[in-house]
């Protein structure tokens, strides 16, 4: 796969920001070649597109598959697997904002819960200290529970809400 210059800046730039949010920065490159590739791509292809070594590959391509970002496709009568990345924008981003829930939120909301839990009978940390970590938890609670309301809704309603803007604000204010 030959890249446009249009492409290639999208792709390294996608790599940029996957290495700010902690993801390997190969890792989102071949997330990007796959969201643009018109047709399903194999490792060899990728490999050769981007210059990366064909085990780095295989190990990004693995990631991707645990996010359920990436997925093989087989073609008949040729033995290789080929992989291609979810194409709607909304579909990526509740993956993404789902598997991050998962790895980050809920842990920390766990280790959150444990912490009031165990403040109620130590009495050495400070008060301050106990209300901050509750303060902190019923924020996360309120955050994950805004989500799961907004992760019900179809990608036409969001767009919708999402235009209105600071509409909503003086919706609010009234």
């Amino acid at each position: 796969m030959k890249l446009t210059p249009t492409t290639e800046k999208f792709i390294l730039h996608w790599g940029e920001m996957g290495s700010r949010w902690g993801v390997n920065r190969t890792v989102a490159q071949i997330h990007a070649l796959l969201y643009l590739a018109e047709k399903s791509l194999n490792a060899e292809q990728i490999s050769e597109t981007l210059g990366v070594a064909r085990s780095n590959v295989s190990t990004s391509l693995k990631e991707l598959q645990s996010w359920g970002l990436v997925k093989v496709i087989h073609r008949m009568g040729d033995r290789r697997d080929y992989f291609e990345s979810q194409k709607d924008v909304w579909d990526i981003f509740f993956v993404i904002s789902e598997e991050r829930k998962r790895r980050e939120l809920d842990p920390t909301l766990t280790l959150l819960r444990e912490c009031v839990l165990e403040g109620e009978a130590d009495k050495k940390t400070s008060p301050v200290v106990k209300e901050r970590i509750q303060e902190t938890l019923l924020f996360l609670e309120q955050i994950t529970g805004w989500y799961e309301q907004i992760r019900k809704l179809d990608p036409k309603t969001l767009s919708r809400l999402m235009k209105l803007g600071s509409k909503i604000k003086n919706l609010l204010s009234n």
